[in-house]
């Protein structure tokens, strides 16, 4: 939501977006979800920027090996930085913005994206994680109207940590959306 109310353009086109696939006679479901190709964008540069896991777990390296031209030698524990690799400028352009539409048509494939992992070692729980992850937002995206505070940018400095909290809590005003007040107050 951070992300959103930064980059209102977004908000609005995820809400319409929402609008022409499910309307607003009824809420969201998680059928509906893989179909919303815009906010399944949202969520993967959400993801890139933010990772929930930025350092992944470790590996320890089998046998001598070179990684980056450097020598590992065998039993070296290895860590992988997800945060650093989905802001590589080499990998990304402008790799600092949140930019959606960098995700939409296959434009990012052959990118590595690696939010939960990889290999053997990837999050079981990555299919659970981004359907609930789509629902929630697609659910919050139709039912209501955000803004910030005052309007002030919502402050995106990041704390220390395994996972990289915002210092700064998020604040935010939501409104019930008007062509959503019916399907709301039937529940």
């Amino acid at each position: 939501m951070s992300l959103l109310l930064n980059h209102p353009a977004a908000l609005r086109k995820a809400q319409a977006e929402i609008d022409a696939a499910v309307g607003t006679s009824r809420l969201v479901t998680a059928d509906d979800v893989p179909r919303l190709a815009y906010l399944q964008c949202i969520v993967s540069e959400t993801l890139r920027l933010y990772p929930a896991a930025p350092m992944l777990l470790p590996h320890q390296s089998s046998a001598d090996c070179k990684v980056g031209g450097y020598n590992v030698p065998s039993g070296t524990m290895l860590m992988v930085n997800a945060y650093a690799i989905h802001r590589d400028p080499a990998v990304w352009e402008r790799p600092l913005e949140f930019v959606p539409e960098r995700f939409e048509d296959g434009k990012a494939e052959g990118r590595f994206m690696i939010p939960f992992g990889m290999g053997r070692r990837r999050c079981p729980g990555e299919t659970l994680a981004l359907r609930t992850i789509g629902m929630v937002l697609a659910t919050l995206v139709q039912c209501f109207d955000w803004e910030r505070v005052d309007g002030a940018e919502v402050d995106m400095t990041e704390g220390g940590g395994l996972t990289i909290p915002k210092v700064v809590p998020l604040e935010a005003v939501c409104r019930p959306r008007p062509a959503m007040r019916d399907v709301l107050q039937s529940l």
